[in-house]
């Protein structure tokens, strides 16, 4: 097993259960997601070797070619990146949950294509929390429309949202779009939302005070991209 790998996965978790109790989350409500995107499949195997089972990808080949490589671990893999149309199937065969759905038509994709001997997907709505015209996601006034029409599509599973806020070093700016996340979550009025997929690894502590179920973090697990 790669100790500095190890140690790097036992320090975000210490972040994480510390966050927990600082802003009164109950134990092992939030869910690290290692984020695994440039990164080789030893280096998913080392972590899986120190306990992690959960791993997002950005780049759908990428992914193949590890879940290929690392078929007999027992991994969870979710796709965090821009969903290309003719890309979904591939998607929808081999991810067990999809956390960047920013147009409806992608996600009729992922329920047409979703095979029936698996269980649902899960999705999350990525939301344009920054109204920023470079970013992919839903803006707050088509959200709701969106996702109603989304949780009744088959062999889906509407799980939550998901942000990638702008970059901040204050913390209660990060705070910020993360409560206003969790706003628009509840908003909703959804059942069986339960997801929050935000903060990374230098605001991870700004998302769990706001509600975050599930934290996305490559650098400090990882290191700078290969």
């Amino acid at each position: 097993m790669n100790i500095d790998v190890a140690t790097r996965w036992q320090t975000v978790l210490e972040r994480i259960r510390t966050a927990e109790r600082q802003f009164q989350r109950p134990p092992h409500s939030v869910r690290l997601l290692a984020v695994s995107k440039t990164h080789p499949a030893s280096a998913v195997a080392a972590l899986a070797a120190a306990g992690q089972r959960d791993f997002g990808e950005n780049y759908l080949q990428e992914a193949l070619d590890k879940m290929t490589e690392l078929a007999a671990l027992d991994l969870e893999w979710h796709f965090i990146g821009p969903i290309q149309t003719n890309k979904t199937r591939s998607i929808a065969e081999r991810f067990a949950w999809v956390h960047s759905v920013d147009r409806l038509k992608i996600a009729e994709r992922l329920s047409a294509q979703r095979p029936d001997d698996l269980p649902p997907l899960n999705i999350c709505l990525e939301v344009n929390i920054d109204r920023e015209p470079s970013k992919h996601g839903f803006d707050e006034n088509e959200l709701a429309d969106v996702a109603q029409a989304i949780a009744t599509l088959p062999r889906l599973r509407l799980r939550g949202l998901m942000a990638i806020p702008a970059p901040a070093t204050d913390f209660a700016i990060q705070r910020q779009p993360f409560a206003q996340l969790r706003q628009w979550a509840e908003r909703l009025h959804i059942a069986g939302l339960d997801t929050l997929s935000m903060g990374m690894s230098d605001d991870l502590e700004a998302a769990i005070a706001e509600g975050a179920t599930l934290v996305r973090i490559g650098t400090a697990l990882f290191g700078l991209r290969a």
